[in-house]
């Protein structure tokens, strides 16, 4: 149906261009809001009558009429209706629905991707620092930043993922200082206990290990302890590693990887930092006042200016994020994509008017940010908020023992980022039609029964006869199918992975529905092998979708 879809669109374009030179160019097709209304809509009628300066439903029927004189629509289009002030509903033969069912077969795994646009996106995302082991929410954001990272890789970006993390400065001495404190024999609630220091039991672990001069290896780092509790810089680095090999393992678990592992500590190294403060000093937007060095954040949108350098000498956050994304920017990274919790709202505006004053070229609203809320865990109808491990949160890992890397991908990423969750360990368990990952992935182990019951060559059934399927239910399915590639270029624009799950628990519906009405496995060679292919193709779509969402399609349940 995209080629049907394409055809019409081109003849719709040159109806427009004869009624109003240059609005060819805005050709587009609407999806009814009602069924019953048709299979494509559009509205160009009622944006032109103004400027034609003619009654609305005047100017719908003289592009009815030139539509219906065009070969595509003579072709493709049941008939064109207009309704209300001027919209055009569009119904398609059902042989307009069916090209969609050997598009989806012909393509693959690679249907409703767009090809290689020669462009690259840098997208941030978790960037925890290894401080304690990933919680419930960095699980959020590994979610949706692998989901979004997988729809842009669709529409024909390449994708870059990178893992930014602070390994040193006062949290990361913290760290050092409490599993020391441990390695000692001291533990929370003794006197000599501070009550700044981490207290989860990882840090007897961390503390442990250390002692027993055990080498710890991650995706970016190894370290060997020597085992000294003097050694204070060596447990600080063994930690560090210690907790960054924990994070990789929550991440293998979860399914995610990263390209690259991006250290706050190279930016100070390879003199990034000590360049930004020269670049912003040069351009005059700093000044000094009660012994700190302030950018003028204000001149470029922020609600007033920032502190870069204290009166101590050393940095905020603030001046390693400006020049980080100078970094990236000089990467070669036109499109950057940070996704982070909403408690870095704050941040959003004074790194933009940073990276303007740095005065390098970069564009107004780079980079751009995702904004998550937190989760809440509910077990049993109670709130779960304590990890004995963590000690004081629920973390990534438990809630994926407790449930699935499936469930906890498809449910962290079922609502808009910015919109508080519940993750609701009992649903995520259940097997029923209220558990929506449950749902589509029964739809696609269904499917795939119904292949194997048959046993036949799926190979054939792109030449499959589809006349056959004619039926309500198989055009309302092939309608969902065809939906597939337009509502991936919306999500990736929207930095949206909640439409997939939306989508996909449509187009499971749908299947179902049709499963319920309509007999696969029938004696006629012809209507079954249609259906069949039909029923394919469904299969194909939902294990595309889910695998943007990085959830399994099994075959089996």
């Amino acid at each position: 149906m995209l080629l049907v879809k394409q055809e019409l669109l081109g003849a719709l374009a040159a109806a427009l261009e004869q009624l109003s030179p240059g609005a060819g160019g805005k050709a587009a097709f609407e999806s009814p809001k009602a069924a019953a209304h048709g299979d494509l809509a559009c509205t160009a009628a009622m944006q032109l009558a103004k400027p034609l300066k003619r009654n609305p439903r005047q100017v719908a029927e003289a592009l009815r009429d030139a539509l219906l004189a065009t070969p595509a629509f003579q072709r493709w289009a049941d008939a064109i209706e207009i309704a209300g002030p001027g919209f055009i509903n569009i119904r398609l033969k059902p042989a307009a629905k069916q090209e969609v069912v050997r598009e989806v077969l012909a393509a693959g795994a690679g249907f409703g991707s767009r090809p290689d646009n020669g462009q690259r996106v840098l997208v941030e995302f978790v960037s925890a620092n290894p401080t304690g082991p990933l919680h419930v929410g960095h699980g959020r954001q590994a979610a949706l930043g692998d989901a979004i990272c997988n729809l842009y890789a669709t529409q024909g970006w390449k994708v870059h993922r990178e893992f930014y993390y602070n390994d040193a400065g006062v949290q990361i001495q913290t760290l050092a200082n409490s599993v020391q404190l441990r390695a000692r024999g001291f533990k929370p609630g003794d006197a000599e206990w501070p009550e700044a220091a981490y207290n989860g039991d990882y840090i007897q672990d961390i503390a442990n290990d250390f002692l027993a001069k055990k080498t710890v290896t991650s995706d970016d780092r190894a370290f060997t302890a020597s085992g000294d509790v003097d050694d204070l810089d060596g447990i600080r680095q063994f930690a560090v590693a210690y907790l960054r090999r924990e994070q990789d393992l929550d991440l293998q678990a979860f399914s995610v990887r990263f390209d690259q592992y991006y250290l706050e500590s190279s930016l100070y190294t390879s003199g990034k930092v000590e360049a930004t403060v020269k670049r912003l000093v040069e351009a005059g937007k700093t000044y000094e006042q009660d012994g700190a060095l302030w950018l003028k954040t204000t001149d470029d949108g922020d609600d007033k200016d920032r502190v870069m350098r204290k009166g101590d000498g050393s940095y905020t956050y603030f001046l390693p994020d400006v020049a980080y994304h100078i970094a990236k920017w000089e990467r070669g990274f036109g499109k950057v994509v940070n996704i982070q919790g909403t408690d870095h709202h704050g941040t959003i505006a004074r790194v933009r008017a940073g990276l303007q004053a740095a005065g390098a070229g970069i564009p107004q609203g780079y980079p751009d940010y995702v904004l998550h809320t937190m989760v809440r865990v509910v077990r049993g109808g109670e709130e779960v908020k304590i990890s004995k491990r963590a000690g004081s949160y629920v973390t990534l890992r438990e809630v994926i023992e407790w449930t699935s890397k499936d469930a906890v991908r498809f449910f962290l990423v079922s609502r808009k980022p910015d919109t508080e969750y519940v993750f609701d360990i009992d649903l995520a368990l259940a097997q029923n039609n209220d558990n929506p990952v449950y749902y589509v992935q029964y739809a696609h182990a269904r499917i795939c029964s119904v292949l194997a019951a048959w046993g036949g060559d799926t190979a054939a059934l792109p030449d499959a006869d589809l006349s056959a399927l004619d039926s309500p239910a198989a055009q309302a399915l092939m309608l969902q199918l065809a939906r597939y590639p337009d509502m991936l270029t919306d999500a990736a624009a929207d930095f949206a992975p909640h439409d997939v799950t939306f989508y996909l628990r449509e187009l499971a519906a749908a299947y179902h529905s049709y499963y319920d009405s309509e007999r696969i496995l029938v004696d006629d060679e012809r209507v079954k092998r249609a259906r069949l292919a039909l029923v394919a193709a469904c299969a194909r779509v939902l294990h595309n979708g889910l695998a943007v969402l990085g959830v399994d399609a099994p075959q089996k349940m």
